[in-house]
């Protein structure tokens, strides 16, 4: 692709690793606290919205700070972590999921609370008059009938995650080969003098990457919405 050299190659598969780390790891976190807050009124409701959607108004760099006093080798997670089990998350790649998964949490969590809030509650209660427990309701009602914006909700996570630099850089270092993604690298490479070139074919395979997810989630999104049609 575009004569990309080993190291470039390198960020481009690092940053498709990261980014389906995100989706997956996000995807239980914001399907539950998206129906939460779509279905269940309760008190300090607002407080957890607002926690939620805080790294879509915060600077990255200051998420970033604050997973490395949580998540640091002496924070106050990231050291028990360290101590107890041997898991280091500071400048990894598994760092750099956690950093990027932070910030596109509450995107998917908007976009699965809209999905939820579409589904009729009058099916809901339906499913529950035939002896449906609760449970079995979100299974075999709620999630099948919110499915495409679910799956909008996870892709586009995918999709914010191949774009995160702040806090990725302050959380998981910029290391070659170990946590430097592609935005990493075209910040590396716009650092050196006459290293133009390689920042624009990092560029370049960036929107490709960025648009054609982009692409496949409206697709996937489009065709599981006529299925539950059909």
């Amino acid at each position: 692709m575009m004569g990309l050299t080993e190291a470039e190659w390198m960020a481009v598969w690092l940053s498709l690793r990261v980014a389906l780390g995100v989706a997956l790891i996000t995807a239980v976190p914001a399907i539950l606290l998206g129906w939460l807050l779509a279905r269940r009124n309760f008190r300090g409701k607002i407080m957890l919205e607002s926690l939620i959607h805080a790294p879509l108004v915060m600077p990255p760099v200051v998420t970033g700070y604050l997973l490395l006093i949580l998540f640091g080798r002496n924070g106050w997670i990231g050291g028990p972590l360290m101590d107890w089990f041997g898991i280091r998350l500071v400048f990894t790649w598994q760092g750099a999921v956690l950093a990027s998964a932070i910030v596109a949490l509450p995107l998917a969590v908007r976009s699965v609370r809209l999905a939820v809030s579409l589904v009729d509650e009058r099916l809901e209660e339906a499913a529950r008059t035939l002896g449906y427990p609760p449970l079995r309701v979100f299974f075999r009602v709620t999630l099948p009938l919110a499915w495409p914006g679910i799956l909008g909700g996870i892709l586009l996570a995918f999709s914010r995650s191949l774009g995160e630099f702040g806090a990725t850089i302050t959380f998981a270092g910029n290391v070659e080969g170990m946590t430097q993604t592609l935005p990493l690298a075209i910040y590396s490479a716009l650092q050196v003098p006459g290293e133009e070139p390689v920042a624009m074919r990092l560029v370049i395979c960036s929107l490709i990457l960025c648009f054609a997810s982009l692409l496949l989630s409206e697709w996937l999104t489009r065709r599981a919405k006529k299925r539950m049609e059909s």
